[in-house]
C-alpha cells in the first residue's frame, strides 16, 4: 500500500514524540534541590505540608499558580496535522 511521504508508523511515532515531549516537560517542572521554608517569589511563609507533600519546594502556592501560568506555553509545531496538510 503506497503511504506517499509518510512512513509506515508515521501516526505512531508522533504520537510517541508527543508524549515524550510532555513527560520531559513535566519532568522538568518538578522542584529540585532543597526546599525553602520561605517563598522565593513573595517572601511569604511556606506551609509545613507543602514542604512535606513537595520536597524541593520553593515557591508558595499563588506564586506557585501564577508560576504555572507563565509557563503555559503553546507548541507552534503540529504534529497532529493531517496527512494531506504535510504534503502540501
Amino acid at each position: 500500500m503506497a503511504t506517499g511521504w509518510a512512513g509506515d508508523n508515521a501516526v505512531n511515532d508522533q504520537i510517541r514524540d508527543s508524549i515524550a515531549d510532555e513527560v520531559q516537560r513535566a519532568r522538568d517542572s518538578l522542584p529540585r534541590g532543597p526546599g525553602l521554608d520561605f517563598c522565593e517569589e513573595c517572601g511569604d511563609p511556606i506551609p509545613e505540608a507543602r514542604r512535606k507533600a513537595l520536597p524541593g519546594v520553593r515557591l508558595c502556592v499563588p506564586c506557585q499558580q501564577e508560576a504555572d501560568r507563565d509557563r503555559q506555553t503553546v507548541s507552534l509545531y503540529n504534529r497532529k496535522g493531517s496527512k494531506d496538510s504535510q504534503l502540501r
